[in-house]
C-alpha cells in the first residue's frame, strides 16, 4: 500500500466523509420517504455484515484519509447489536502521513436516527465510542407526528432526544424536513425548541427521494423562507461559509445557540461535496442522486485484497459529476428511495 493518499475526484474535491447505509429497513413510514406498507426489503444475505462495513471503512481511512464516518439506514437502531459496529468503527484511526486536520486521530464517528429507540441505546452507543448524533424531528405535534410517520411515537422521539443529551454526544442535532402546508408553520417552533434544548435544529429542504414519486417543487420551503421566518422572531446572524459542511449556520444574537439549513434544492452545495456513500448491499455511490453503482459485495465476497477494493473506490470516485441537477430538465431521479440510499 502506497496510501494515504487524497481521493480527489474530477472536479478538485477531495473526499473525507463516508457515509454507511446499515439497513434499508425502517420503524416508521415517514409520508415523504415510503408508502404506509413499506417497501421490499433487501433479502438479509444480501446485506453487508458489520466486518465486511468496517473493512470498507477502513481501506477508506488508511488508503485515503477519510477522516468522517456517518452510520445511517433505513433506520440504523433496527440492526441488531449496532453498539458492537460503532466499537469496531471508533477503534479506527487516521494515518498520521494524512493531510486530513484529524491525522493521528481516530476518526470522526457519527449516526443518524429516528430516535424512537434512543431511550434505550444512547449510554450503550456513547460508551462504544460514538461522538455525534442527528435526530429527525419534523414536527412537536402528536397528531401530526402520527400523520407523517404513521406512527404514535413522539413521547418516544422526544425522551430519545433527552437521552441523548444526557449521554453526553456532543453536538446533537435535530433535522427537521420541511413541507409547504405539511409542517412550515412549525419552522419557529421547532427552533424555539433547539434553543430551549440548546441542541441545534438543522432544516432540511425536501428532496425528491420518496419512494411513492409525490415529490413537488412547489411543496419545498426555500432556505430564504426559513430564515426568514425565524429571523423576525429571533434575530440570527450568519456564521462563516461552511466548507464541506452541508449546512449553512446562523447564530441566535441572544447568544442562545445556532440553526442551521440545508438547502439541497435552491441552493445547492455540490461544489463543495466532500462525501460518499455506501449502501447496506454494498454499492457504493458518489452522490445520493448518482444513477451509476459501483459493487463492493462482490468484490469483498469474492476473494479481493484491500487494494482492488481501493482501486473499485478510486475509480468510483473518477465518475463523481459536478452537481445533481435538481430542478434542471436533465434531471434524472435516481432508482431507490433515500431509505433505500442512506442519507
Amino acid at each position: 500500500m502506497e496510501g494515504p493518499a487524497d481521493l480527489v475526484d474530477p472536479y478538485g474535491r477531495t473526499v473525507r466523509d463516508l457515509r454507511i447505509s446499515i439497513t434499508d429497513r425502517c420503524n416508521f413510514r415517514c409520508t415523504y420517504c415510503m408508502p404506509e406498507e413499506g417497501l421490499q426489503w433487501l433479502p438479509r444475505e444480501d446485506v453487508l455484515t458489520y466486518e465486511e462495513l468496517a473493512r470498507v471503512a477502513s481501506i477508506c481511512v488508511s488508503w485515503f484519509g477519510v477522516d468522517g464516518i456517518r452510520i445511517t439506514g433505513g433506520e440504523p437502531t433496527v440492526r441488531a447489536h449496532l453498539p458492537r459496529l460503532v466499537r469496531m468503527l471508533s477503534g479506527i484511526v487516521v494515518p498520521e502521513a494524512s493531510s486530513s486536520p484529524l491525522a493521528g486521530k481516530p476518526i470522526d464517528l457519527a449516526l443518524t436516527t429516528n430516535g424512537a429507540t434512543l431511550g434505550l441505546l444512547a449510554p450503550e452507543l456513547r460508551a462504544a465510542g460514538l461522538q455525534r448524533i442527528n435526530i429527525s424531528l419534523d414536527t412537536l405535534d402528536r397528531e401530526r407526528f402520527r400523520l407523517m410517520t404513521r406512527r404514535d411515537e413522539l413521547h418516544r422521539v422526544l425522551d430519545g432526544i433527552d437521552a441523548a443529551i444526557a449521554a453526553g454526544f456532543a453536538p446533537v442535532k435535530l433535522n427537521a424536513v420541511v413541507q409547504r402546508g405539511v409542517n412550515d408553520d412549525e419552522v419557529v417552533a421547532l427552533a424555539e425548541f433547539g434553543r430551549d434544548k440548546g441542541v441545534e435544529v438543522r432544516f432540511i429542504e425536501w428532496m425528491p427521494l420518496d419512494a411513492q414519486g409525490s415529490w413537488e417543487g412547489g411543496a419545498v420551503v426555500s432556505q430564504d423562507e426559513i430564515v426568514s421566518a425565524i429571523h423576525a422572531v429571533h434575530p440570527l446572524e450568519q456564521l462563516p461559509a461552511r466548507g464541506a459542511a452541508p449546512a449553512d449556520r446562523w447564530r441566535y444574537l441572544d447568544g442562545r445557540g445556532t440553526v442551521g439549513v440545508i438547502p439541497s434544492v435552491t441552493k445547492p452545495f455540490c461544489g463543495d461535496c466532500d462525501r460518499v456513500r455506501l449502501t447496506a448491499d454494498g454499492q457504493f455511490r458518489t452522490c445520493l442522486f448518482a444513477t451509476d453503482e459501483f459493487d463492493l459485495r462482490a468484490l469483498l465476497r469474492g476473494g479481493a485484497d484491500d487494494g482492488a477494493i481501493a482501486a473499485e473506490i478510486r475509480r468510483a470516485v473518477g465518475t463523481k459529476w459536478a452537481g445533481h441537477r435538481i430542478g434542471d430538465v436533465a434531471f434524472v431521479k435516481p432508482r431507490r428511495s433515500m431509505s433505500q440510499i442512506g442519507g
